[in-house]
């Protein structure tokens, strides 16, 4: 996706989904510069949606800050809602914390959740591009799903290259999860536990999207 094209999906949106890393916290960002949707003339929003529509839009932004197409990110939803439908009522984990669970158990939401990399777009790159390591195995997909106890490491020969000179400084200036423990020296991380998220941290309400895809 293009850069502007990142910058549109935030104002269409309404919202910061920190798709462009740190130009999001700059004054350059879109949603400080021109906060309104994109398009000619535009100048106002349009009147209230209809609950389908706030689905919809909800959905679009979840996805969008995840980064996934249609089809994957569907994918993950109807997993959850099927997997909420069989369990037995009194042992059914939120299926809210469910869907956070697995979206961030991608490889490259754990590698942006390292603090080496300013976005998740840029995550998904790099570990396209065979940057990372799973307990010692090669991994080139961004949607590999990484476990607790997994070691992920940057390959020794990729350490050197010019996107990891500031990752220490880089990192140390992060909050990063308390279910993933990251060594800034060697670049590496090991999984503590399942991920945990902050419904109320993510742009989306969870439950209309689950709403969405019921329908």
């Amino acid at each position: 996706m293009p850069l502007d094209s990142k910058c549109k999906v935030c104002r269409r949106q309404g919202v910061k989904l920190f798709l462009r890393g740190e130009r999001c916290f700059s004054p350059k960002c879109a949603m400080i510069k021109r906060p309104t949707p994109p398009g000619i003339k535009r100048k106002r929003r349009r009147g209230s949606l209809s609950e389908y529509g706030k689905e919809l839009r909800e959905k679009q932004k979840l996805k969008a800050w995840y980064g996934l197409g249609e089809g994957q990110f569907k994918k993950y939803v109807k997993e959850i809602l099927n997997k909420t439908k069989r369990i037995q009522k009194e042992k059914e984990e939120d299926a809210t914390l469910l869907l956070i669970k697995r979206l961030e158990s991608r490889l490259d939401s754990v590698v942006f959740r390292m603090g080496i990399v300013s976005s998740r777009a840029l995550a998904r790159q790099l570990v396209s591009h065979g940057y990372f390591r799973v307990n010692g195995r090669h991994v080139d997909i961004p949607s590999y799903r990484v476990k607790k106890d997994d070691q992920i490491s940057v390959k020794p020969q990729k350490t050197k290259k010019k996107i990891f000179q500031n990752a220490v400084q880089f990192i140390k200036g992060q909050k990063l999860p308390e279910w993933l423990q990251v060594n800034p020296q060697t670049l590496e991380a090991k999984v503590l536990s399942d991920p945990i998220l902050d419904a109320e941290s993510l742009p989306a309400e969870i439950p209309a999207i689950f709403e969405f895809y019921s329908r």
